[in-house]
């Protein structure tokens, strides 16, 4: 077989032609019916059942009882708030308990004072009567 070189021009590239074979140059093949079998990568496999393996328990191992114990923290900490809630209003209300006390610890006293004072000038009254009259 002999080559067959073309001249170039312009409108055109420079190119061999295709050959074909020859009808008398047949190759007896066999027909081609099942893609050969290939192997499965196993460690892409035993890679992406790690990674399933590792999602799944993320998720029900770690993720929903983590998920659970928030929601009961929440639950606690709203009861905690409750209760210094109550105790807030207990405070205040012994707090103002305590002022009332105070007022009237104070009117009292001022009272007994003043009476004292009284009682004194009542005293003084009657030493002064007393003296008066054994004269």
């Amino acid at each position: 077989m002999e080559r067959e070189i073309t001249e170039a021009r312009p409108d055109r590239p420079i190119e061999e032609s295709p050959k074909l074979h020859a009808p008398d140059n047949i190759v007896e093949s066999v027909p081609v019916t099942d893609a050969p079998r290939t192997r499965l990568p196993w460690l892409l496999v035993a890679g992406s059942i790690f990674l399933a393996l590792l999602l799944a328990y993320t998720l029900f191992g770690a993720y929903l009882p983590a998920k659970r114990r928030v929601a009961s923290l929440e639950r606690e900490l709203r009861e905690v708030y409750a209760r210094e809630a109550e105790l807030q209003t207990k405070v205040a209300r012994n707090e103002q308990a305590h002022g009332l006390r105070e007022q009237q610890l104070l009117a009292v006293t001022g009272e007994r004072d003043a009476l004292a004072r009284r009682m004194e000038e009542l005293e003084r009254e009657l030493a002064i009567a007393r003296g008066s009259k054994r004269r």
